[in-house]
């Protein structure tokens, strides 16, 4: 009498598992979904220097996630400046582009996290030895990419172990992009710079013996699939997918093809983020 209830049980709950992963009507008839990406942030988000097409670890997790939902994803390109309110405003479904799941931008946006990010310091190879460690940097000029949580990653630093401890700030630089960083430091015109250590290992592959890391990251965050705060249905179908790309080792395949194997999660977390 048990197995027959226990399997009355299990065949009930199965509607409900699915339904659950069922994705809005709109996006079902449509038969994609329309996700912002800037593909300025490899390995994650890039422009293959062969072919133009979109790649990146982002763009395979989103093409295989939208599969396992039985639509398409339809890529579009914006400004990083615009993501936000793409998706605030219905323009685009979802952002997923290497995007920091935090406090503040929760407020606009529900995350579906999917991968962890540290805000790592690094300086050109040949100077390696004047920052053995990230306190080096006090007093010294360190870029990075305006538009993210860098910069206040900088500063709390340099507060907390620079003018906290009687060493002179941080001099932030703002910079165009990650990448506007990496050129500045190559120039000379910046001492360090920083950005998710999670990009260092596939740029130092690409650049070899051009940079190093100075020490650990100093802050790690969550990244997340950014979606409508109201759109609770869609939250849950990206969830369930993705918990099915992890289950299934799609998942972890990806992260090591692109070199992220250390920044993977355990679990799909949603609103994670500090």
């Amino acid at each position: 009498m048990f197995k027959k209830l226990l399997l009355a049980a299990t065949v009930l709950a199965l509607p409900v598992a699915a339904q659950a992963a069922e994705l809005p009507s709109r996006i079902k008839s449509r038969g994609t979904i329309v996700a912002a990406i800037v593909p300025n942030y490899p390995p994650l988000d890039l422009r293959d220097p062969q072919t133009n097409q979109l790649t990146g670890f982002d763009v395979e997790l989103g093409n295989a996630l939208a599969e396992k939902l039985g639509v398409k994803m339809q890529w579009q390109e914006t400004s990083f400046d615009q993501m936000l309110a793409s998706v605030r405003t219905g323009r685009v479904d979802i952002i997923l582009s290497g995007m920091s799941d935090l406090k503040s931008r929760q407020e606009t946006a529900t995350f579906i996290d999917y991968l962890r990010s540290g805000s790592q310091f690094f300086t050109q190879a040949s100077r390696a030895a004047e920052f053995p460690n990230p306190e080096a940097l006090c007093g010294k000029r360190v870029g990075a990419s305006r538009r993210t949580a860098l910069p206040n990653d900088i500063k709390a630093f340099s507060d907390a172990n620079c003018v906290g401890k009687g060493k002179p700030a941080i001099e932030y630089v703002p910079t165009e992009g990650s990448a506007d960083a990496r050129t500045q430091l190559r120039q000379g015109r910046i001492d360090a710079a920083m950005q998710g250590g999670e990009t260092l290992p596939y740029i130092m592959g690409l650049e070899p013996n051009t940079y190093a890391p100075v020490g650990e990251p100093v802050r790690f965050t969550l990244m997340g699939i950014a979606v409508g705060k109201e759109e609770t249905q869609l939250q849950q179908a990206l969830a369930e997918g993705l918990r099915g790309l992890m289950a299934d080792g799609t998942y972890a395949k990806l992260a090591e093809k692109w070199q992220l194997s250390p920044s993977k999660i355990p679990e799909v977390q949603i609103n994670g983020g500090e």
